[in-house]
């Protein structure tokens, strides 16, 4: 299978947040947001692989600042790491005022997802190729959560680790 950028799973939507998305302080339900970082990742994580992918596992989400009704808000979405059949796709919100010319960085979120066939089996999925400085950081960052993952779950003894002992060792 070819490598592929991480650019080229670069996804992103724009939306504008409506009355009935809000909560009770008119900003947009955390759940709401949620729901659109997983459809933005999951097509990053279909541009990369070319297969039917489902979602694995929400790894972190980061609510840093609300987002008021009437805001537009902007998810951009890229496969940060691609192992055997998982991917992790790291997801950034931004809060736009083309108004006032700003733009705020308000959330972010770390999905993985599975390549599957038809009958929900994994399947092997291309390397990916990080770029740009902020790509080879989540790139790396990736491997020491997976592992960090494996660990914690019992399905790697911390012995067996490559990244995590590297930031023990002296």
């Amino acid at each position: 299978m070819k490598p592929k950028k991480a650019s080229e799973s670069l996804t992103v939507m724009t939306n504008i947040v409506l009355p009935n998305e809000t909560n009770s302080l008119r900003n947009l339900f955390g759940g709401e947001l949620l729901a659109r970082m997983d459809r933005c990742a999951s097509i990053s994580a279909t541009r990369h692989c070319a297969r039917r992918v489902v979602t694995a596992s929400v790894n972190h989400v980061s609510f840093n600042h609300p987002i008021p009704e009437g805001g537009i808000v902007i998810l951009e979405s890229k496969v940060s790491r691609a192992f055997s059949t998982s991917m992790e796709v790291y997801v950034d919100v931004w809060l736009d005022d083309p108004i006032k010319g700003e733009k705020i960085h308000t959330n972010e979120g770390i999905y993985t997802f599975v390549a599957v066939d038809e009958y929900n089996k994994p399947l092997s999925i291309p390397e990916m190729i990080p770029e740009t400085d902020l790509e080879k950081e989540r790139h790396a960052a990736a491997l020491r959560r997976k592992e960090l993952s494996l660990i914690l779950s019992g399905r790697m003894s911390a012995k067996e680790s490559v990244e995590l002992r590297k930031l023990f060792e002296d």
